[in-house]
Formats: C-alpha cells, structure tokens, sequence
C-alpha cells in the first residue's frame, strides 16, 4: 500500500511555552487545571511573566500538529504525513517548520505576513496542564491557501483526515470543503471535540461537520459539555458515545465510531449501538511528567494503525501506548523510535 501522504492535518499549530508554575499563578489569570481556552486581554501578560519567573521550555505544538507528529513518528515512514495551517514569517515561526520536517511531516504552513506565530502557555502543576491558546498567525488561515493547486494536491492524495475541533475557530470553510471532498471520495474524515468551550461556543459549526466526521475523538469532559449543549439528559459517557455515534451521517460509506478517553480509565469507543471498553496502560505516579499532548499523542497514535487498516483494538492500544510514552516526557516529545508491537 502507498503511504506517501496518506494522512492529512489541518489546525492551529502554535509553539508550546511551557513551564512547571504554581497555584498562585493559576489563580492570578484564573486558569484552571485540565482545560484548554483561548487567550483573553487579561492572559496576554502571561506569556512574558512565565519566560521571566519560571523555567520554560520552548516546543512546537498545536493540538492537530501533535497528532499528525506522533502518527509520524508511529508509521516511521517519511512523508506518510502532511499538515497545513498558518504561522507568522518570524523566527517562531522557522523553528516550527524545522521541527515539522524533522519530524518527517510534509508541512504546507501559510505564512502570514503581519500576525506572530502563534503561542500556546502550558501550566503545569502536580503533572496535570492547563492549556491558554494565543492564536495570533495561526488565526489567519485563508480557504485560499488550502485551495492552491500545490495545497489541494495534499487533499486529493489523502485517504485519512484529522482536524481538531480548535481549527472550527478559524476556517470552518476549508473544514467543510475537506469533509465535502472526503464523503465524495469514500476517504476517512475525523475530527476531535477538543475542548468545553468548543462544544459550548461553536456549537452551530461543529454540528454542521459532524455529519461528515467518521471518526469523533474527545474526552470525558468534553463529551459531557457536548452532551449538556445538546440537551441530552445524561453524563453516564458511554450512552453520550453512542448518541454521538448515531448522530446523522453525510455519506453511508462508513458508520461513525465515537471514541472517549478518560484519562487512567477505560477507552470507551461506541459503534453499532454499541460500547467496547479498552483499559488503558497506568502509569505509576512518580513517573508522570505532564499530561501535555496526552489526547493529542492518543489520536496520532490510533491514526498511526487506522491507516494500515489496523483493527479498532490496535489502534486504540497504539493509542494509549502513544500517550503513555509522552505523559512521561515534558510536552509532546518522544524519543527517536517507538517500540509499539
């Protein structure tokens, strides 16, 4: 089978500032622990306090960009990857697409000429991280750039598709235009639900995608809030996977499977009606670095086998293997070669 770009990312990609901080500084930007937000004016001094205060780490991120990273990493078969989104012509910006084509991604990036590369803070406290996005560039990206014959080539040659649900922020348009172009061809469309205040906030355009999406990805949290948003009277999260699994779907090819994670407990993932749940690979407290890129990693690890037509019980141990690996190492990094079996 031909790997070559099988696998296409489209998000926010965003260099990770991330810092070990303490309670205070949580409670002075009121952030809170397992969340993931976008940069108020009252966060923007953040940034320049944790490089002056605490010792931070500089890492190419981006929710849908980690993924695509790691299922990179997984495949270990150069250029099987490819991903688009927007950053700034800065020096940020340079070390991302560095990092990118070291990581073996083929990255087709927008580059803006008048916003910075964007930048995400990532504290960390007791292990566990909260994420306070600050889009800038990233928040520029163009339909017109996706529909460029060089770009475009990248969308026809896929057969799998991977967007974080972050990406509805900024250009559902050229979302829909790849979930169109996905159910015309029979390709593979994922999407992930991201964050609460996706759910909450951009509920009108996740709805008019997920009739596209074959594959939904989030976690407890977020498929409760989906659940709340939507009325439904419940937050047991295998009956919320299975509704959102039933959801109407844009092209019968494929049936939608729902897949939840739920940190130390069981994967649940819902199809047919219904639920498999898969126990996930505990890890003993101490060695607990952060949970930084702990979802991401586990999406680009199930991908990794999803593209080898792998069956749903590997690509959910890839998975949780992917997040092992990077829970114990500071943001989504990991080392030269996995040893998945």
């Amino acid at each position: 089978m031909a790997y070559e770009g099988i696998l296409l990312g489209m998000g926010n990609p965003l260099l990770d500032i991330s810092a070990v901080v303490d309670e205070d500084f949580l409670n002075k930007y009121e952030i809170k622990l397992n969340n993931a937000i976008l940069a108020e004016d009252k966060h923007l001094p953040m940034y320049e306090e944790m490089a002056g205060k605490y010792n931070v780490e500089y890492i190419a991120g981006g929710a849908t960009q980690n993924s695509i990273k790691v299922a990179q990493w997984m495949l270990q078969i150069p250029g099987a990857t490819s991903y688009m989104g927007c950053i700034g012509k800065d020096k940020f910006g340079e070390e991302m697409k560095k990092n990118s084509r070291q990581a073996g991604v083929n990255v087709h990036y927008y580059e803006d000429e008048t916003a910075p590369t964007g930048t995400c803070a990532v504290c960390v406290v007791g292990g566990e991280r909260s994420l306070i996005a600050n889009l800038s560039a990233a928040n520029c990206y163009k339909t017109e750039h996706l529909k460029r014959p060089e770009n475009w080539a990248l969308v026809e040659k896929a057969k799998y598709f991977y967007i974080a649900g972050f990406f509805l922020t900024v250009s559902p348009k050229s979302i829909q235009l790849v979930a169109e172009h996905a159910a015309v061809h029979n390709k593979v469309f994922s999407m992930n639900l991201s964050a609460p205040f996706i759910c909450e906030f951009f509920k009108d355009a996740q709805d008019k995608v997920l009739p596209y999406m074959d594959y939904v990805f989030g976690n407890e949290t977020e498929a409760r809030t989906f659940a709340k948003v939507h009325g439904w009277e419940t937050d047991n999260v295998e009956a919320i996977a299975i509704k959102i699994s039933q959801w109407q779907k844009a092209s019968g090819t494929h049936k939608r499977i729902t897949v939840i994670t739920q940190g130390a407990d069981p994967v649940v993932v819902a199809e047919d009606g219904k639920v498999k749940l898969f126990p996930v690979n505990l890890l003993p407290k101490e060695k607990l670095v952060d949970t930084n890129g702990a979802g991401d990693a586990f999406v680009g690890g199930f991908l990794s086998q999803l593209v080898q037509e792998k069956p749903i019980e590997d690509c959910v141990s890839a998975g949780c293997y992917a997040a092992n690996v990077i829970i114990q190492r500071s943001g989504c990094t990991y080392p030269e070669k996995p040893d998945f079996s």
